[in-house]
């Protein structure tokens, strides 16, 4: 993943529910920019969602970054949620599908991963949580040799 500059990360609270509709309206709105199709941008948003709300509810609340991405001729968006929360005790079983720790559907973790082109969870009890996701526009054609 390279950023297309770290002037364009966008830093957002989370710390209500007035902070998770305000991120959705924000990762749509760059994705829009960006050139994602309206179902790209529904995961996108269906992602960031339930990441911010698990940063919300289970980490107390944190900081969400949203990151136009560039390598090449791709084009995407990457989307980092953290927290200073308990951490997560069993990474592997909060990703299986069907497991809660807070009475939901228990697709928050698994959903995201599964929407996103790359997933990454940073945490340990204790310390925290950094979930960084991505997604590229796809369609993208490669670069041919000598067309810039």
């Amino acid at each position: 993943m390279t950023a297309t500059d770290p002037a364009t990360t966008t830093s957002l609270p989370i710390g209500s529910d007035a902070d998770l509709a305000w991120l959705r309206h924000q990762v749509r709105q760059v994705a829009a920019e960006l050139g994602f199709g309206l179902v790209q941008q529904t995961k996108l948003v269906t992602a960031a969602s339930e990441l911010a709300r698990n940063t919300l509810v289970h980490g107390g609340g944190g900081q969400a970054k949203i990151t136009p991405l560039e390598s090449g001729p791709r084009r995407g968006l990457q989307l980092a949620f953290a927290d200073t929360g308990p951490g997560i005790a069993d990474v592997e079983q909060a990703l299986a599908d069907g497991y809660t720790s807070g009475g939901g559907l228990g697709m928050g973790l698994g959903g995201a991963k599964r929407l996103m082109d790359e997933f990454c969870i940073d945490t340990a009890p204790g310390r925290g949580t950094v979930v960084t996701v991505a997604a590229w526009i796809t369609g993208v054609p490669a670069a041919r040799p000598g067309t810039g």
